[in-house]
């Protein structure tokens, strides 16, 4: 998890390890969660699936920044 601070807002990024088969190779699902002064203001589902953790991560802050700018 990954948490950075944006226009008043906390925003987390979250790499969520999705391995299906013992012999398939890792993947992360990614989703994102936005706070204010505590509070939970808005979380995403399953933004997508991506191969590494950062890259997870990295979506879950793309998308909270977005909704942040559009509701903003």
């Amino acid at each position: 998890m990954e948490s950075q601070s944006y226009n008043g807002y906390s925003i987390w990024g979250h790499a969520i390890l999705q391995q299906e088969a013992i012999l398939q190779p890792e993947r992360f699902a990614a989703s994102g969660t936005i706070t204010r002064s505590g509070k939970l203001v808005e979380a995403s589902g399953i933004l997508g699936y991506f191969d590494t953790e950062d890259e997870a991560q990295h979506a879950g802050l793309d998308w909270a920044r977005a909704w942040i700018d559009g509701h903003g």
